[in-house]
């Protein structure tokens, strides 16, 4: 399925090819939900990093939040957040552990997405005290992030496409 996004402002414009685009899983933890999370997290979809094209490259800007390591020494994560330097809309994740894989924030698609039949909440240990957590049949929890990759949880639901 080709996914077509965008920012705000129009600046940046980009698509690439999913067969994992179902939008089911919010992550509560303070860099999703402080860099993407206006509900007070970020939902991430998967792409296929080689089909990734964007217009108005120059307009985007990456960001690499500061983790602990090991020894509790902060350092860049791997992960690239790429967001629109003239608008500061969040567009996707990327990380060099997995060049395969573009990860689209959801909240960037225009193109219609299907709707999950279920929604996975991880990183709830890091949820702000404000933010209220559905708690009904189609919703699953996590404190930290689960075992199940977006592929895997694709396929065990029937849901990947072409």
């Amino acid at each position: 399925m080709l996914l077509e996004g965008s920012c705000h402002c129009g600046a940046v414009k980009f698509s690439v090819e999913s067969t994992t685009p179902y939008p089911y899983m919010r992550c509560y933890c303070s860099i999703c939900r402080k860099t993407a999370g206006g509900g007070g997290y970020a939902i991430n979809i998967m792409g296929v990093a080689p089909t990734l094209k964007v217009e108005g490259q120059k307009h985007l800007k990456v960001y690499r939040a500061m983790l602990p390591d090991e020894e509790g020494v902060e350092k860049p994560s791997e992960a690239r957040r790429h967001f629109c330097r003239e608008c500061g809309s969040s567009l996707y994740l990327s990380d060099p552990r997995w060049p395969e894989w573009i990860y689209p924030f959801a909240s960037a698609i225009d193109s219609e997405l299907p709707k999950a039949p279920e929604t996975v909440h991880i990183m709830l240990e890091f949820a702000a005290s404000w933010i209220q957590v559905s708690r009904g049949p189609g919703d699953v929890h996590f404190q930290g992030y689960p075992d199940e990759a977006i592929v895997d949880w694709h396929q065990r639901h029937g849901l990947t496409v072409s």
